[in-house]
């Protein structure tokens, strides 16, 4: 892409620390620091000529070649620049080394550079990705092949890029018919500045009546870029920070992007308005609408942005009032160039990126918005190349769709290509997790346990059930990362296993183990039966909990800690003597005692209730009509533990 001001600078701009003396040098970096690269080309050029070899006169070539897509050029300068002993180079220079190689289809030493750059980089996305897929070529060569693709009979001799679905043909950028005076000629690469064309589509796809859209959008300012409302109503185009036509820059002296709306009234295009989101330092550009003309995805270097430049999301209120800017992440967003959004009718989208694994230069890529794990897919040959390829747009219902591209053999720098769609993008995932299920102790295959898998932030991913064979089978997620497998079972304890997955791949194997356990006594037994442990006696007309009690209420104790899901009933009894009312009161007094020393041991209240008993439920024959020893009598004072939960 011929770099005509409509996209971002990239690497900040670093100022020469050349002598003060050498007026040549210092001409040749002011070119440089206000962004007339295509001026400071030449000067450093001759520079070079002259026998300067000095490490910025290098990064400066080879930067600005690179920001007006000269790869080639690029390319030999970094590489010089990488030639030089003692150089202390930023690893940023190693990424867009490797870059331009791939423009130069030297892949195997461009993977060399990007080795390097992930070793120097270690944590910066662009190396991670690519260490994720090494085998990037071969994912790209099984895309390949989808597209038929034809160069239009609207493009000129200079840049035509950013096409947009309008009516029954396209609206795009151009730079054709600005002149060749001075005040229309652009710095940064000697050409001239973009306006807004339309161009009217017959019934054999030819393009006829190529024309401005509208003396009132196209200003001695760059304009490109553009979305439409369905009803045609309303448009968002992209435009360099102006005042009534005229530039206005930022204390660095650049004219920054913005995104503009207009109305149409009357079949004129009128009141333009800036987005409420734009700023003076820093850009805002490439809108584009989604299905329900909801929201606005466009991109962007504000705040925040990861890279050079990222792909951000705003919604669009009732009122045509807008939200906050979001940023999309790091799945889309890598510390390079993400650029050039479209978003189809089915919520997938298109961008370009020189960040992502791709062929050289700007590379399009898709993924689908709804799936927020989603991988993201290079489009593949012959729609991406060597070259920059960027502002992609499709139909999804007749599969037809315009980019653009600087690629050989098109008519001027950047060139507007058509294409059909053969086989559509597949962006559904098919990866599955299989495993089996098993009796740790038996080593039996264990069958209807249920399996779930969680991703590494605890959703669910998946779940499934074992058939009789104690196997699951389920589809997983496809984004890399950590996972772990869940297996739950009736009568058994609850086991997981974990593991990691770099992309889209199945896991097989798993095999998870279950630990059976005792459920514990029944509902209504008597705890001190069960374990087999002395009761807790009273002293005759007493409800405190004495001393050789203890040890039965510990053993209490640990099982209700062992098994946190059982709840007890405390039931205390009296012997016959004294009242019945009196030894109603008793017994409660007992109860509550032994349920507060269960609760004060660290037991939930909720798991504890207590009752009295008096002397209703006595053990022995030992009633009002019958004289008893002081032994017999003692059995009938007691506290029981009764499961009731």
């Amino acid at each position: 892409m011929k770099k005509t001001g409509y996209i971002f600078c990239g690497l900040a701009v670093m100022a020469l620390m050349a002598s003060a003396q050498d007026n040549k040098v210092k001409k040749a970096d002011t070119k440089f620091t206000n962004y007339a690269y295509a001026s400071a080309i030449q000067s450093y050029e001759q520079l070079v000529k002259d026998g300067y070899t000095e490490e910025e006169v290098y990064k400066n070539l080879g930067n600005a070649n690179y920001l007006n897509a000269n790869y080639e050029e690029a390319s030999s300068w970094y590489g010089k620049l990488f030639a030089l002993e003692g150089a202390d180079i930023d690893p940023e220079y190693m990424y867009r080394y490797a870059q331009t190689l791939k423009s130069l289809e030297k892949y195997t030493e461009s993977d060399q550079w990007m080795d390097r750059f992930n070793g120097a980089s270690a944590t910066d996305q662009r190396g991670v990705l690519y260490s994720e897929n090494q085998d990037y070529l071969e994912q790209i060569a099984e895309r390949s092949g989808r597209y038929e693709l034809k160069n239009i009979g609207l493009n000129s001799k200079v840049s035509d890029f950013a096409p947009s679905f309008h009516e029954d043909g396209l609206v795009f950028s151009t730079a054709r018919d600005s002149g060749l005076l001075s005040k229309n000629i652009h710095k940064w690469n000697n050409g001239s500045f973009l306006n807004l064309y339309k161009a009217e589509q017959d019934d054999q796809g030819n393009f006829t009546d190529v024309d401005k859209l509208s003396k009132k959008l196209n200003k001695k300012t760059h304009e490109s870029s553009t979305a439409f409302t369905k009803d045609g109503q309303t448009m968002y185009f992209t435009r360099n920070n102006s005042d009534d036509g005229k530039f206005e820059r930022d204390e660095e002296g650049v004219s920054r992007l913005k995104i503009y709306r207009a109305t149409k009234e009357n079949n004129e295009w009128k009141n333009i308005e800036e987005l409420p989101f734009n700023g003076d330092s820093y850009s805002v550009a490439h809108p584009t609408l989604n299905k329900d003309e909801t929201k606005l995805y466009f991109a962007s270097d504000m705040p925040g942005t990861k890279g050079q430049s990222d792909i951000y999301v705003i919604d669009i209120n009732k009122d045509g009032s807008f939200g906050t800017p979001q940023n999309l992440g790091e799945r889309i967003n890598t510390e390079a160039r993400e650029t050039f959004p479209f978003v189809t009718q089915s919520d997938k989208l298109y961008f370009s990126s020189d960040g992502h694994p791709g062929l050289g230069g700007l590379d399009v890529f898709a993924t689908d918005l709804k799936n927020e794990r989603g991988e993201v897919f290079n489009v593949g040959r012959p729609l991406n190349g060597e070259e920059d390829d960027f502002s992609y747009i499709i139909d999804e219902e007749t599969k037809k769709g315009f980019f653009a591209s600087n690629r050989k053999g098109g008519q001027g720098n950047d060139d507007i290509y058509s294409f059909v769609e053969m086989t559509p993008l597949d962006f559904t995932c098919h990866t599955n997790i299989t495993g089996i299920v098993k009796d740790e102790k038996t080593n039996a295959l264990l069958t209807d346990a249920s399996v779930t898998v969680y991703d590494k932030d605890n959703q669910v991913v998946s779940s499934s059930s074992t058939d009789d064979k104690g196997a699951f089978e389920m589809e997983g997620n496809c984004a890399k990362g950590s996972y772990k497998v869940v297996a739950t079972k009736t009568d058994y304890e609850d086991s997981t296993k974990t593991f990691n997955t770099e992309k889209s791949e199945d896991v097989t194997g798993i095999e998870v183990m279950l630990v059976q356990v005792d459920n514990g006594a029944p509902i209504g037994t008597d705890l001190a039966k069960y374990l087999n442990i002395e009761p807790i006696y009273f002293d005759f007309d007493k409800y405190f909990i004495r001393e050789d009690a203890r040890n039965s209420i510990e053993k209490v104790l640990a099982y209700l800690n062992e098994y946190p899901s059982v709840k007890v009933q405390v039931r205390s009894h009296t012997d016959s003597r004294a009242k019945d009312s009196y030894n109603m009161k008793l017994s409660a007094n007992r109860a509550k005692a032994t349920a507060e020393y269960l609760v004060a041991a660290g037991i939930p209240s909720n798991r504890i209730s207590y009752e009295g008993y008096g002397e209703t439920e006595l053990t022995n024959d030992c009633d009002n009509n019958v004289p008893c020893s002081k032994e017999k009598h003692q059995l009938n004072r007691r506290s029981e533990f009764v499961v009731v939960e």
